[in-house]
This record gives C-alpha cells, structure tokens and sequence, in this order.
C-alpha cells in the first residue's frame, strides 16, 4: 500500500466524519474496490500515460456516476493530481481505516474455492471465539494453489490449514529422513 493512498484515505475519512458521510462513503469505496477488483480493463484504462487525465476523470465520473460527493471529489483531486491509478488502493486503505475506527476485526479467509454460507457461518464464529470480539467481518480470497483446506488471518495471527502447506511438511520430513 502507498504512503500516498493511505494519506488520501485520511483525507477522505476525516471529509466524510465532518459531513456526516461516513457510512455511505464507505460503501462507495467497497462499490469503487470491487469495480475495479473486477474490471481489468478498468485498471489497464488508470495506468495507461496514453489516455488523457480528463478522460480517465471523465470515465471514473461516469462510472461512478451514482456515489456521493465527497467520492466524487476524491475521484477528481486523484485525477486532477494525475493519481487516478490509486484510485483501488485509496479505496482499500479507506476500508481499512474505518473497520479500525468502527472496532471491525477483518478475518481474511484464503479459500481453493468461494466460501458457502454454512462454512463462512463457521469461521465468523471460530474468528468470534479467537478475537473476542462480536464486531467481525469476512474477507474471503480465493487461491486455487492451497490446493484445499483455508488459511486464516486475523490481524497478526494467522492459522495455516491448508492442503498446499501440508504437503510441504510432509515433503520437509521426509527430506529430513533421508
């Protein structure tokens, strides 16, 4: 993460506390990280020096079209600043200051495949019982090289589950036995 995303981040946070934005703001932010988690193009079109500041400007407008104002305006001072191209990690920085000041513990879940709801109900009560905390949320990763199983991190802990580290074990010992 930039030093740089995460001092527009504050910015913004501090904006959206004076306004009494918070909480919309940040949903414009989960709306502006997954758009461009999902969107390559997106991502190509922000990094590009080829495509003019205003046009970048002009499509994250209108891409962004039904946010609130202060979203807005930060989508314009990052382009304006020819910055547009953190526009992703501002967004992920803001998440993450605003789980801090909220009290949020974030579980980040590696996952083979998509987590299904009875599973997600099962590591939110596990992340529940190691934290202590009832204010948790999910953030699942999908990593088909794990091969199976999970690995778990929540803060500075991390628990490793998965099939891939497994077999790496079994592979250690077996190099220490021969």
């Amino acid at each position: 993460m930039s030093r740089a995303a995460i001092r527009y981040a504050k910015a913004v946070l501090q904006q959206a506390q004076e306004t009494n934005a918070i909480d919309a703001v940040f949903s414009d932010m989960q709306d502006v990280q997954s758009t461009l988690d999902g969107s390559k193009e997106l991502r190509t079109l922000l990094k590009s020096p080829i495509i003019k500041t205003e046009d970048k400007k002009g499509a994250l407008l209108q891409i962004f079209d039904k946010q609130s104002e202060n979203t807005k305006q930060l989508i314009s001072v990052l382009a304006d600043n020819e910055r547009a191209n953190i526009l992703g990690a501002v967004a992920h920085s803001f998440i993450g200051l605003y789980n801090e000041a909220k009290g949020v513990k974030v579980a980040h879940v590696t996952t083979a495949v998509a987590l299904t709801s009875d599973m997600e109900a099962k590591v939110l009560a596990k992340v529940k019982e190691m934290t202590g905390s009832d204010n948790v949320s999910i953030e699942n990763t999908i990593d088909e090289s794990i091969i199976g199983g999970f690995i778990l991190r929540v803060g500075d802990m991390q628990y490793n589950a998965s099939i891939a580290n497994q077999l790496g074990t079994l592979k250690r010992e077996f190099s220490k036995s021969i």
